[in-house]
């Protein structure tokens, strides 16, 4: 699949180190879907698309670095959407993001609501200032922020808002954030693993299932093609949460 040229139409700052830029072409995509994006003369990416044209952004590297040095008008080589995206089930859903991870879980909470599903929705951040999205999940149903230092909301991490809940009250649980936290979900929802979907972010290097870069021991599990978002019990017994592989495939 070859890139298609993509002009970026607005760019919008969520927090000092978020943006969201918007395009000048719709993708057609399912809720959880990424694109492989290519910052010319840096590197390509995967990237979680957070509006019908757009995707949101975290400075964490080169070539994210890159994406911040860009301006209205610029343009990004883009593939997809990519892989597997969330499955809208049931009447009441649950949804749990930490970090940029709200991303993907803002526009299927859209699409949720205007659906009549039930959306509740629980944000896990480090403080006030990286709040993303709250009027998109407040539009979609209640909302529940945690904060690491306590400056909003529930004191602790995503888990401390299950505090506050009855997860038998929903169909589905949806996840997207750090590894380490969606493993540390699934594992409070014991005999519920079924019943969630997790979004995997891994080191993605071709996006078509073939490099292995992303893959998830024992089985091989390839997040890209066969992901990103994949069901609770399937993770279950592998490495999921405990490491990953960086560019040349050693354990980190």
């Amino acid at each position: 699949m070859r890139p298609k040229d993509a002009v970026i139409t607005e760019i919008v700052s969520e927090t000092p180190s978020v943006r969201t830029l918007r395009f000048d072409i719709t993708f057609d995509a399912v809720p959880g879907q990424y694109l492989m994006v290519w910052v010319r003369g840096v590197d390509e990416i995967p990237m979680s698309i957070s509006y019908s044209n757009g995707i949101t952004v975290q400075k964490v590297g080169e070539a994210t670095g890159a994406i911040f040095d860009l301006k209205v008008g610029d343009s990004l080589g883009v593939r997809g959407p990519l892989g597997n995206g969330f499955a809208l089930l049931g009447e009441r859903i649950l949804l749990v993001g930490g970090g940029v991870g709200a991303a993907p879980l803002a526009l299927l909470g859209e699409e949720a609501a205007e659906k009549g599903i039930e959306v509740t929705t629980i944000l896990g951040i480090r403080g006030c200032d990286d709040l993303i999205f709250r009027e998109r999940f407040e539009g979609a149903g209640d909302l529940v922020i945690t904060t690491d230092d306590g400056s909003m909301g529930i004191c602790g991490r995503a888990s401390a808002g299950l505090s506050c809940l009855d997860l038998e009250d929903y169909d589905q649980i949806y996840l997207c954030g750090p590894e380490p936290m969606m493993a540390d979900l699934i594992g409070r929802c014991g005999g519920m693993e079924a019943k969630i979907q997790a979004s995997i972010d891994r080191y993605f290097k071709c996006g078509l299932g073939i490099c292995g870069s992303c893959s998830i021991d024992p089985e091989g599990i390839r997040p890209c093609v066969e992901g990103p978002v994949i069901r609770g019990d399937r993770l279950l017994g592998t490495e999921f949460g405990r490491y990953k592989r960086g560019p040349s495939g050693r354990k980190r």
